[in-house]
């Protein structure tokens, strides 16, 4: 089916390279003026209503004046923009993601150990060389701030950094996880999460962090094999009451009943997880009532860890425009790996199953939660195997409201409440005079169709105009990454979509074998209907400007394996021809 180029071709590849053309598209204006919005309609997410013909008067980073427009006048020297017939809604808020860790294959050897294929130490050094691209990907999802629950101190470095970049989201941080559970295999020198022994040992981590100004401090409440929850209770209760003394709240990650209902009975603040081995009974909820729990159920993160084992996706188009598209083909991997994985993909689909019983014990749980009065905050748990940074937000709003939670219930987790959770409720969560300007302008009605990229027509963020098409630059080595991700999925709208209209496949002699997407598809698709399990595995890749030259092996259920070079080149951000050579 592809013709390849043989290893020699490399020199050839030097003949078209071309360097890449900026397209010299804004990603952000910075306004020496007041911002004034316009007859647009207000998503109130405090009446839990949409206030209509309003007017948003931005100047500097913060909202100076909100009313109706026929009540306000804009300033003289404002820079108008007409908000007629687009709502206007506060930025969002993802309360868990983890900025060590980078949603690929490799990024926990704690739970599945690939050292031995791809370093634990360069899946982190690729999340630091990538940290800005991922983080215009949360602006792209109109994800304003973010929330990292746990990892090195290292950590905030990184806030420190987000903070004086316009396109990056707001970040509030802790450190190292108090852990009851020391996992093997993370970074040593830098641990994300540390396990204490004694109640001195958690109140002197605590103490530890306090320079750093934490934002919060988090307690890793594990339960293994045999072991009673009561036995690290008064470790766990030594944390929170440290924390509570030093004017923090407190994140516990507790999944099971019994430490869920001791963290809260501790003092614990939030939940960072959902219950998910028992339902919630009345006398829980009154208790996560009482105390003011926070409750983030991040629903989805433990499906993609058993879509990865089993190798059992459903990426939706979002998940793949704004996915990482090198961390999302990782997870991939497995099927070429072999000996080298722990286990054989296919086996695990016996062990795993998609929903799994525990997917419905959360949903369950969210909704008594909700019903219950409990304050329900929406993250996502990113960074995790199979979790993407950004993309996953979108899944877990959708999984909310397959759980039962209305849009303005959604809504309303995703801005103030997760304001008010973390106590920021001063400066984000809802559009207030005197509080950051980190809004998003849509085109549609957001309680009536949950916001997504494609409806956001602009961000503001710390009162900068930030222009969402433009965030996600994708390099040629993203571009071609795709379409092999498009490829190994059998996905033909996935893999065509970095091409060209006009594209054109030749062999090494110029032989034109297809030409334009049109018949790119037909050929394409018949080929991915008729060969199961395919997988292109990059053996080697070097990129030269905008020329991509990919050493390819191809497996599949049906055929024997083969082996080529491709040559990919790109222009004006899509990919126009195609050179292989078996």
């Amino acid at each position: 089916m592809r013709k390849y180029l043989l290893l020699g071709i490399l020199l050839y590849s030097y003949s078209i390279l071309r360097a890449q053309k900026d397209t010299g598209n804004k990603r952000y204006e910075q306004p020496a003026t007041p911002v004034c919005i316009t007859h647009v309609n207000i998503v109130n997410v405090i009446t839990q209503k949409i206030d209509a013909d309003q007017t948003v008067v931005i100047d500097n980073n913060r909202i100076s004046t909100v009313g109706a427009t026929k009540k306000i006048k804009a300033p003289a020297n404002a820079r108008v923009i007409d908000g007629t017939g687009k709502y206007l809604m506060p930025g969002m808020t993802d309360a868990h993601i983890h900025f060590f860790q980078s949603g690929g294959l490799y990024t926990r050897p704690d739970g599945l150990n690939l050292t031995s294929v791809y370093p634990y130490e360069k899946d982190q050094q690729w999340v630091k060389d990538n940290r800005a691209d991922l983080m215009a990907r949360y602006l792209a999802c109109g994800i304003t701030t973010v929330i990292d629950v746990g990892g090195p101190f290292s950590n905030y470095a990184i806030r420190s950094q987000l903070d004086t970049t316009i396109l990056a989201p707001n970040a509030f941080v802790t450190g190292p996880l108090i852990s009851t559970y020391q996992p093997p295999n993370l970074d040593k020198n830098d641990p994300p999460i540390v396990k204490v022994n004694s109640e001195q040992e958690a109140r002197d981590l605590v103490k530890k962090q306090l320079p750093y100004k934490p934002d919060f401090i988090k307690i890793w409440y594990i339960v293994l094999g045999d072991q009673k929850p009561e036995t690290t209770y008064p470790i766990v209760k030594a944390a929170i009451e440290e924390s509570h003394a030093n004017g923090l709240k407190v994140a516990v990650h507790a999944t099971q009943y019994e430490t869920a209902k001791l963290a809260v009975q501790a003092g614990a603040d939030i939940l960072v997880h959902s219950v998910d081995d028992m339902p919630l009974d009345n006398d829980m909820l009154q208790l996560m009532k009482s105390r003011n729990i926070v409750y983030i159920p991040t629903l989805i993160v433990v499906e993609g860890y058993h879509r990865t084992f089993t190798q059992q996706f459903d990426f939706t188009a979002h998940d793949l425009t704004y996915s990482n598209p090198f961390m999302l083909g990782s997870l991939l991997d497995l099927q070429h790996l072999g000996d080298k994985a722990p286990f054989d993909y296919h086996t695990m689909r016996s062990r795993f199953h998609i929903p799994a019983k525990e997917d419905t014990t959360m949903a369950t749980n969210l909704k008594l939660a909700q019903q219950a009065g409990v304050l329900i905050v929406s993250g996502t748990d990113a960074g995790n195997i199979g979790t993407q940074h950004a993309a996953s937000y979108g899944n877990e709003l959708l999984a909310m409201q397959k759980a039962g939670l209305t849009n303005w219930e959604i809504i309303r987790s995703a801005t103030i409440n997760a304001a008010k959770g973390f106590g920021k409720e001063k400066d984000l969560g809802s559009i207030e005079k005197g509080k950051l300007a980190d809004l998003l302008l849509l085109d549609s009605d957001p309680t009536r169709s949950l916001p997504t990229p494609a409806s956001i027509r602009s961000i503001f963020h710390h009162g900068v105009i930030i222009h969402p098409e433009n965030l996600i630059q994708s390099t040629p080595e993203m571009l071609v990454q795709q379409q092999v991700n498009g490829y190994n999925l059998r996905n033909i709208d996935a893999f065509l979509t970095p091409y060209s209209d006009s594209v054109v496949i030749y062999d090494i002699n110029g032989k034109v074998l297809m030409k334009g997407k049109q018949e790119i598809r037909e050929e394409y698709a018949k080929y991915f209907n008729k060969t199961p399990e395919l997988h292109c595995q990059i053996v080697n890749r070097m990129v030269m400007g905008n020329t991509v030259v990919d050493q390819e092996k191809l497996t599949s259920a049906n055929r024997k394996p083969s082996e080529g070079i491709a040559v990919y080149k790109i222009e004006a951000g899509k990919i126009i021809t195609v050179h292989f050579i078996e």
